[in-house]
């Protein structure tokens, strides 16, 4: 399946503008571009754009938009923060000019409850960066986000804090389902919160591919 390059893809990305007022008990962080272009390129060469392409709490709109222009079918955003889809919205009319092969669709609603159910004509592949379950009441949030995967995609590509692949790889065993994939990626963040105490840091993370 041809379409950009990676360097491509995480160069368009670029323009994609941050949160201006993060909500912490959200989590919400820019998913870094390289990231998100590593990602859709993989999902292409996968193949597993060729259906509906879901993000799980889409934040800034980062994962959907990479999908879009890496050719995905259609793309759907969701995310319960309605200020977030109106900053995925203006990112994507950011980047249109780059253009993009299927439709991009946003959706208000909670990862772990989305309003929608699979396709019966189709294959669903998620991607998400859930909350790495920093901050007190966000313990355990990507396995919610894992959950809804599992219940709605046959592919997913999710993004976790250094040290999960136990977790990840435990959890998809006791479904069933296989990870194929797994690199690591650096996730840098810079100060946002007050908690924060570096201009900036980078964490660990970790990037996984689950068959479901």
């Amino acid at each position: 399946m041809s379409g950009p390059s990676r360097r491509t893809l995480a160069r368009a990305l670029e323009a994609l503008a941050d949160f201006a007022d993060p909500s912490p008990s959200l989590e919400q962080y820019l998913t870094p571009p390289e990231i998100a272009a590593h990602i859709a390129h993989q999902a292409r060469m996968q193949g597993d754009l060729e259906g509906w392409t879901v993000d799980l709490g889409t934040g800034t709109g980062m994962l959907a938009i990479a999908a879009s222009l890496a050719g995905a079918e259609g793309v759907v955003g969701i995310d319960v923060d309605p200020e977030a889809l109106a900053l995925a919205r203006t990112n994507a009319a950011r980047i249109d000019e780059a253009g993009s092969d299927g439709p991009l669709e946003w959706v208000r609603g909670d990862a772990a409850e989305p309003p929608l159910s699979p396709p019966v004509d189709g294959d669903v592949t998620v991607l998400s960066n859930p909350p790495f379950g920093a901050q007190r009441g966000n313990r355990h949030a990507d396995r919610e986000f894992l959950e809804t995967a599992r219940s709605i995609a046959s592919v997913s590509y999710t993004i976790h804090n250094e040290g999960s692949q136990a977790f990840v790889e435990s959890y998809a065993a006791d479904a069933g389902a296989d990870v194929t994939h797994a690199f690591r990626a650096e996730f840098p963040i810079a100060k946002r919160f007050e908690f924060h105490t570096e201009a900036e840091t980078t964490l660990e993370a970790e990037v996984f591919r689950i068959e479901w």
